[in-house]
């Protein structure tokens, strides 16, 4: 991936929705070159189908993980190796999923912090999520950090702008962005690029309408609106 952009989760709380099939293809339609879902929600055989549908449409494939337990964080990582997905996102227990995927092609980003609940929660300081960062940065194994800023209780531009400056990886800011001033604060702090789920999905992004091509239109046109002032930079993930 190159250049500031974001990717669409087909996801509401943390979880795939039933309807995914449906959804990618509309985003798909509407040009949407990043797509992902969640280990939670469906099946194995309908992530499987997902992932194919998403690459025949020309689309990059993600699968974040947000199962917090040792046990089912590796059987989701073991999952996205079969699915044979581009990224993987989330997950909290880096030194069990790096021996998994030596040999793969498969770009990771794991989450920085202490990450609880489901939907998943970022708890603790800007120092102690900062330091958490630069460790998992250091493994040439990660490819990038998956931070849930927006679902801290800190001073988020901080956060996000301190992790950015942290670490020499590219920075995934994910969870709970559903409005261009947020989109704003990740672009300028950094970041690579967010995710958009829920908000997307039940149509609260700022929009012509609810509808999902006017929604993933609407949050396309804050990139477009970036991509103009920088001049048509582009970044590496």
């Amino acid at each position: 991936m190159t250049q500031f952009d974001f990717i669409f989760m087909l996801t509401r709380n943390d979880r795939t929705v039933a309807d995914a099939a449906v959804h990618a293809e509309t985003a798909l339609g509407a040009g949407i070159r990043h797509i992902g879902f969640k280990d939670i929600g469906l099946p194995l055989d309908a992530l499987a189908g997902l992932a194919r549908q998403i690459r025949a449409g020309g689309a990059s494939t993600y699968l974040e993980v947000v199962s917090l337990d040792r046990d089912s964080e590796v059987r989701s990582v073991k999952a996205a190796i079969d699915l044979g997905v581009d990224y993987l996102l989330g997950g909290t227990h880096a030194q069990d999923v790096l021996p998994l995927l030596e040999g793969t092609l498969i770009r990771y980003y794991p989450f920085p912090g202490r990450v609880v609940g489901h939907p998943s929660i970022l708890e603790g300081s800007q120092a102690e999520i900062v330091k958490s960062a630069v460790a998992l940065a250091s493994h040439t194994g990660v490819a990038g950090l998956d931070l849930l800023a927006y679902r801290s209780a800190g001073n988020v531009p901080s956060l996000i702008d301190a992790v950015c400056r942290a670490v020499p990886k590219p920075v995934i800011v994910a969870g709970s962005v559903d409005r261009p001033d947020q989109i704003e604060t990740i672009r300028k702090s950094g970041a690579a690029g967010f995710t958009v789920g829920t908000s997307a999905l039940d149509g609260r992004f700022p929009a012509e309408g609810p509808a999902l091509e006017f929604q993933l239109r609407a949050i396309s046109a804050c990139l477009e609106g970036h991509q103009e002032s920088m001049g048509g930079e582009e970044r590496s993930w």
